[in-house]
């Protein structure tokens, strides 16, 4: 491991801006810093529905996994040119999300967030999940980003839509369902 901190404030971002991985400094609002600051709320988000109860080895598992490849990715994203995430890392996500899948019922409404702790904040990770996802296209636009980044966060919304699921049906609460018909009015 490179250098450890023993000072946590160094005053260096006082003037609003931030060091990259590589040494260049850049505007702590810049699409690069968004970006990997998303996916960094997204790992946080992640670890909320690991710290709660009732969340199966099989799913722990997968999502520590995937907090690994969450900090690899953010990494990635925060040294230009750095390649971190692989397209291993994104058929691992398919197979698991497969996995996960096959034994549930075939959706036929849409779902609403809820269904316990674990799912619910499951399903807030997938919304923090998008909003990476939508940051890293973005930066994609103006600076080079390698298509494995942008695959891989489509993916894994995919696989916490899937195991928010999981969790919903496994905590008892069951998913909950959105009520189309509410808004039906009577026939006259």
């Amino acid at each position: 491991m490179g250098n450890r901190l023993s000072k946590i404030y160094t005053r260096t971002g006082d003037d609003g801006s931030t060091g990259l991985g590589d040494g260049s400094r850049v505007a702590k609002d810049s699409l690069r810093v968004g970006a990997y600051g998303t996916v960094d709320e997204l790992n946080s988000t992640i670890g909320m529905v690991l710290a709660s109860n009732g969340v199966a080895d099989d799913v722990r598992e997968a999502l520590t996994q995937v907090q690994h490849d969450l900090f690899d990715l953010g990494g990635e994203l925060c040294i230009p040119g750095m390649a971190m995430v692989h397209d291993a890392d994104i058929e691992r996500l398919e197979q698991v999300l497969d996995a996960f899948n096959d034994p549930l019922p075939p959706l036929k409404d849409f779902i609403l967030p809820g269904g316990g702790m674990a799912a619910s904040c499951c399903h807030l990770a997938r919304t923090v999940c998008r909003r990476a996802e939508r940051e890293v296209i973005a930066l994609g636009r103006e600076e080079e980003v390698r298509p494995q980044a942008q695959r891989y966060l489509n993916r894994l919304s995919d696989l916490l839509f899937v195991v928010s699921r999981v969790l919903a049906r496994a905590s008892g609460h069951g998913e909950v369902l959105w009520n189309h018909e509410r808004r039906r009015k009577p026939q006259a």
